[in-house]
């Protein structure tokens, strides 16, 4: 089931005895965590019916006693076990103590699973776990396993746009567009961008692509298309002196490159949307630009070649690699990337 899923059914007072929470998104699982944990507590006693254990420190028979023990004046006991996948690192590690972890450990957890107490809520979670495991198989079949993966980055700006509505603010397409590809892929990094967002404009203003400028990531719209326009004119001073003055040490300039390949894939779009046959204002649509930046687009289109475009994403997409990997000096590898971009792309 998805996290949505989980969390429908906990606010409806539906609980499962078991889940088992994977994935990479914390935000996501956090999230699945706090609504399972409020609907198995309500109306009982957390301090004499919760236990948060975790996989790292405790044995199979530190949790099994937890699931075993009945909940005092209430009606559900709350058992928590996070970091599972040491449990399953360790089921290939020669010599673990069983007591410990390791394969044994799942496969009681998958016996229990199997046959669980109706007056415990036993929530397992884990980042990832082999789903060869019979408790992954279990899970699967019986319907208690919730995805947390990242969301895809196709479906970022709808959860951004969900998001900032529960905040009372609205946020045209576009600018959810760019808030993803500036504060994405991880929802941490989202949320805290809206957060911010949301005290600078205040309350139920909705949300523009300036106030993104002002409050995330400091650079003027303005400031990147005169780079893009710099770069796809092929004057490498022009582009230099444009970043030299946009560029911001103290976030070793992602945000930029977040701009950037926003920018370029407005400019692929509205290039496919003006091959078949839409005027400039639809294809600024389809490319998620407002109308009065259609003719800038269209301008551009006309001086820079698709293959040229596709080559940009790829060199800001290793820029972005090298900027959150790399021991070079960020302003270096920002500046190779913008004089690449400027190259004629080879034949």
């Amino acid at each position: 089931m998805t996290p949505d899923d989980a969390i429908r059914e906990a606010q409806g007072s539906a609980l499962r005895p078991v889940y088992l929470v994977v994935g990479e998104e914390r935000v996501l699982a956090e999230r699945v965590i706090a609504a399972i944990r409020k609907a198995a507590l309500e109306g009982g006693l957390p301090d004499f019916n919760e236990d948060s254990i975790s996989a790292n420190d405790a044995t199979i028979d530190r949790v099994m006693n937890a699931v075993r023990t009945a909940p005092m004046m209430a009606r559900k006991r709350f058992v928590l076990v996070k970091a599972l996948e040491r449990w399953d690192e360790a089921a290939g590690e020669k010599g673990k103590a069983s007591s410990q972890g390791g394969l044994e450990a799942l496969e009681t957890l998958a016996a229990y699973a199997a046959q669980p107490i109706d007056s415990t809520c036993l929530l397992l979670v884990a980042s990832k776990l082999d789903g060869r495991r019979k408790l992954a198989s279990l899970a699967r079949t019986k319907g208690f396993a919730v995805a947390c993966e990242p969301v895809p980055r196709a479906a970022l700006p709808r959860f951004i746009e969900r998001e900032a509505r529960e905040r009372g603010h609205q946020v045209p397409a576009d600018v959810a567009d760019l808030l993803a590809e500036v504060a994405g892929p991880e929802l941490g990094g989202v949320l805290d961008a809206l957060e911010r967002l949301s005290l600078y404009v205040g309350k139920d203003a909705p949300i523009t692509e300036a106030d993104v400028a002002a409050c995330v990531t400091r650079i003027r719209p303005s400031s990147v298309w005169e780079l893009v326009g710099a770069v796809g004119r092929r004057d490498a001073a022009t582009a230099l002196r444009v970043f030299a003055d946009v560029y911001e040490p103290q976030d070793r300039g992602l945000p930029l490159v977040g701009l950037l390949a926003w920018s370029t894939r407005q400019l692929i779009r509205f290039a496919a949307a003006s091959r078949q046959g839409a005027s400039a204002e639809a294809a600024a649509k389809a490319a998620g630009a407002p109308p009065f930046r259609a003719r800038d687009l269209a301008a551009q289109v006309r001086k820079t070649s698709e293959r040229d475009l596709e080559r940009w994403l790829s060199v800001l997409a290793e820029a972005d690699l090298a900027l959150k990997g790399s021991r070079r000096p960020a302003r270096a590898i920002l500046e190779s990337a913008i004089l690449t971009m400027t190259q004629t792309a080879p034949k």
